[in-house]
């Protein structure tokens, strides 16, 4: 086995362990994970789940005839979520919190860096974000059921180091084990190829393995910024284990970057400025020297027009320093910059949090 070492890990559970009889939810498959999640706690380390599974749970609380509309779908999902919160909410004696998504609310900015934000803010307060997504009103992503890419998309905006989805296959093979008793499994995948993907089902393939496409596709978007990920076999109490111990037991992808380097890369080249702020020199040694935050008491002066959650240069002397993603619009900047963090809500009425730019969302130029 492979060594696998984490800080903050996403960890993927489908609906075939959620709700094993398409029917409600069970506790068959989830106790060793639970276990395995309160155990990576009390070592400091920290979760986030991903869950699949509210359809399966309230399918048989909604009437349908053959095969369910997406109307019914959703109203399957509308009662079958609550119902999987408590099923999770149960194995833990610590606090779950619910976060739903659809896809837009990961591809729009502002939105995207909320949900940084609160993920942040939830782990900070030693609570278990649950996130899954929001089938009763996303129409488009009910039809494609995707939590593999919605868990890579989670690991990316809560700059997890490590993706672990949860099977009911313990990883990829290099032929589909349920038809081909000889298919051996491939413990290390360094390079994502079209040979790979013909493994996991792509077109062409007669050899893929069901449902393994989407867990490749988002191995891809995690090892490609930085995250290594891992598919196991959820439904084998040993394997979480094995994780305890820092193995990995089934198919491990192994990142082609570091994850700082993905992450300033990120900020560096992908995100366009859209305005500037000039600190002053004691902000400029907290940044450059302690990596701290950026707080408004050390801001001078606010240019161009742009919005919470937007890219901005920080600079000082009028020579660029830093980029970050701003946690107040340049209105809101002009009108606290210079000020004590404790004096924001009395100025603006609100508030974000004591800080311009955290430090999670600042490269150094």
């Amino acid at each position: 086995m492979f060594k696998v070492n984490w800080k903050r890990a996403v960890i993927k559970v489908g609906s075939s362990l959620i709700a094993p009889n398409n029917n409600q939810c069970s506790q068959e498959y989830l106790r060793p994970i639970a276990q395995f999640i309160s155990d990576s706690r009390k070592q400091g380390k920290e979760v986030i789940l991903v869950s699949s599974g509210s359809v399966a749970a309230g399918k048989g609380k909604i009437a349908f005839k053959h095969h369910p509309s997406i109307v019914e779908k959703q109203a399957m999902a509308a009662i079958g979520q609550t119902q999987m919160m408590a099923n999770w909410a149960s194995l833990f004696d610590f606090d779950c919190a619910q976060i739903l998504l659809t896809s837009d609310d990961l591809h729009n900015r502002t939105r995207y860096v909320n949900i940084k934000n609160t993920l942040r803010e939830l782990l900070k307060n030693n609570a278990l974000p649950i996130v899954n997504e929001n089938d009763t009103v996303a129409i488009n992503e009910l039809k494609v059921g995707d939590n593999d890419n919605l868990a890579a998309y989670t690991a990316l905006v809560a700059e997890a180091d490590t993706l672990i989805i949860c099977s009911d296959i313990k990883g990829l093979y290099d032929a589909d084990p349920r038809k081909n008793p000889a298919a051996q499994l491939i413990p290390e995948v360094s390079v994502i190829d079209d040979r790979i993907y013909l493994l996991a089902g792509g077109a062409g393939s007669d050899v893929g393995t069901g449902g393994m496409k989407t867990k490749i596709q988002a191995a891809q978007k995690c090892v490609d910024s930085g995250i290594q990920t891992l598919i196991v076999n959820g439904r084998d109490p040993s394997v979480f284990t094995d994780l305890a111990m820092g193995h990995s037991p089934g198919t491990l992808f192994k990142p082609n970057k570091t994850l700082d380097n993905a992450r300033d890369n990120w900020l560096r080249h992908t995100l366009k400025t859209k305005g500037s702020i000039e600190i002053d020199l004691g902000a400029k040694q907290a940044l450059l020297e302690k990596g701290a935050s950026l707080l408004p008491s050390g801001i001078i002066k606010v240019s161009g027009q742009f919005m919470s959650g937007e890219a901005v240069n920080v600079s000082y002397k009028n020579t660029p320093i830093a980029k970050g993603i701003v946690l107040y619009s340049g209105s809101d900047l002009t009108a606290i910059k210079g000020l004590n963090s404790q004096k924001i809500e009395a100025t603006l009425g609100y508030t974000f949090g004591g800080v311009a730019i955290h430090r999670d969302d600042l490269v150094l130029l």
